[in-house]
């Protein structure tokens, strides 16, 4: 049983005649009557009586025509909604970033794509990188939030963040009076570093190149854990510059450019090439993109 069956029944139906139905459908009268064997085979009923030389609808007939208007209507609502999503983003999208991007980077991505599709949901789910690229190959979230550079050659990958390292200090220490700074004389002072993550293998990398020996002393899962212990003067570390905007203006944290390299912690939206992106999908790329592209004009 299709859709073309059911319209050329009630077609039928409606005129109470085989060579109406077949002018209204562009057919031959034949072609007619074989739709509506086929279909009352189907059923198993007989649903036209074409006794008497007329046509009419047994009580089987009448009470399948309710439902093929209400197949043919369903069909028809069902179409104008999906024409609707395409034209209006609806659904959901599901973003994986990890804590520094869902604190720092995100926020006003998501306000403005909210403002402006206020029927999409958002998810967020707060995973470290390598979760958050397996999450994407699995295809359990739409984008993944990351550090580049991406290799991957299954993944689409979209700047939409520019970012360095910083080093930050809390009050009163020395660095503090300082207008930038190299790796060397950070090494001097007790480090807290991330336990895992881009950042934690960047800096190795590049004080191994440096021959220069990290003075490890704490190491922490969270940037924020990692911020509060620096402003209580544990030691100094190293963070992305835009996840500490705040606390700078606040007055918590100092932090200092480094002198001596430029260690780039830009980020990217990321997705299966293979995806198939949904209209709220390309309208949150966009948003993202342009949203960050503002923020990096206004600070330049």
């Amino acid at each position: 049983m299709d859709f073309d069956q059911l319209e050329t029944f009630l077609e039928v139906a409606r005129h109470l005649s085989f060579s109406r139905a077949a002018e209204k459908r562009f057919r031959t009268q034949p072609a007619i009557s074989a739709q509506i064997r086929a279909l009352e085979e189907e059923v198993g009923a007989r649903l036209l009586d074409r006794s008497g030389g007329k046509v009419s609808v047994t009580a089987a007939g009448k009470a399948f025509q309710r439902y093929a208007e209400e197949a043919l209507a369903a069909r028809k609502a069902v179409i104008a909604a999906i024409a609707e999503m395409e034209r209006v983003p609806r659904g959901e999208i599901i973003v994986a970033a990890n804590e520094g991007t869902c604190l720092h980077v995100l926020p006003e991505v998501f306000a403005d794509f909210k403002k402006q599709y206020p029927g999409v949901a958002v998810n967020i789910n707060r995973l470290e990188s390598s979760a958050i690229l397996e999450s994407v190959i699995e295809n359990s979230v739409d984008f993944g939030v990351v550090a580049l550079p991406v290799t991957d050659t299954r993944l689409t990958v979209v700047q939409i963040h520019r970012d360095e390292l910083v080093v930050i200090s809390g009050h009163g220490h020395p660095l503090t009076k300082m207008k930038s700074v190299t790796l060397e004389t950070v090494a001097k002072y007790p480090l807290l570093m991330p336990e895992r993550g881009r950042t934690r293998d960047a800096l190795e990398q590049l004080y191994h190149e440096r021959k220069l020996k990290l003075n490890v002393s704490m190491e922490l899962d969270s940037s924020e854990l990692l911020k509060r212990f620096v402003a209580a003067g544990v030691g100094v570390g190293f963070i992305a510059r835009s996840n500490v905007e705040q606390d700078v203006k606040a007055g918590t944290l100092t932090a200092i450019p480094i002198s001596d390299a430029t260690v780039r912690r830009d980020m990217a939206l990321v997705f299966r090439k293979d995806k198939a992106l949904s209209r709220a999908a390309l309208a949150f790329i966009d948003i993202a993109v342009k949203i960050k592209a503002k923020v990096r004009a206004q600070g330049s």
